[in-house]
């Protein structure tokens, strides 16, 4: 190789090493948010609202959760159990009573914003508390009970199949522990739950008109 190739090489790397470095953007998952979860994401950002925290966002008609790191990347995406009822609050008083006590249709996960508390079950289990006084939490899922066949309703592409909780939101175990846990099993995060029943304004005041 000529002298003049050598030289063409170094001059072309050291312009490389010299162009200003682009401006970092927050991370991205190959994970695409559905229109009304990105709204709501850019949103929060935008005016705030997420305080610079760590924040999810359900998404009850997909049921599927996002998890954004403070900066707004988005981190990871995964299915999730919900509440078995469909509707957007709970109902008062639901979180002092016995389970066996809690019909059907009283077994609703809420929607609204919620600022979470790393927490402790009965069990002994690491959960993320998302509205205490309703006993409303983010977990793992538990599959003591196989005539739920909640694996298998995790993997269903059928919305529908989703629905099968007291009213908290069960997540794959892998993924509470690469995403949840570090992000909201430590310090506080907020928690946004699209309603599936009414505008997502009536719960969420910062969207645009």
């Amino acid at each position: 190789m000529h002298i003049s190739r050598f030289l063409t090489l170094a001059l072309v790397g050291l312009a490389t090493l010299l162009q200003p470095a682009a401006a970092a953007e927050p991370a991205r998952s190959a994970e695409t948010e559905p229109p009304d979860v990105r709204q709501l994401a850019q949103a929060a950002l935008a005016t705030r609202d997420s305080q610079g925290l760590p924040f999810a966002i359900v998404d009850k008609k997909g049921a599927r959760v996002f998890i954004y790191g403070a900066d707004g990347g988005l981190k990871g995406a995964s299915p999730v159990l919900l509440g078995l009822a469909r509707g957007d609050d709970s109902v008062p008083g639901i979180g002092e009573r016995k389970m066996s006590a809690i019909r059907p249709e009283e077994r609703t996960t809420p929607a609204g914003r919620f600022i979470s508390e790393p927490g402790v079950n009965l069990q002994g289990e690491d959960i993320v508390w998302i509205d205490y006084e309703a006993a409303v939490s983010m977990h793992r899922v538990r599959t003591g009970n196989k005539n739920e066949r909640r694996l298998e309703r995790l993997a269903s592409t059928l919305a529908e199949d989703h629905r099968i909780s007291y009213g908290c939101i069960n997540v794959p175990a892998k993924f509470y522990d690469a995403h949840v846990k570090p992000l909201f099993g430590r310090a506080p995060g907020v928690i946004y739950v699209l309603p599936e029943t009414r505008p997502p304004r009536d719960y969420f005041k910062f969207l645009p008109h």
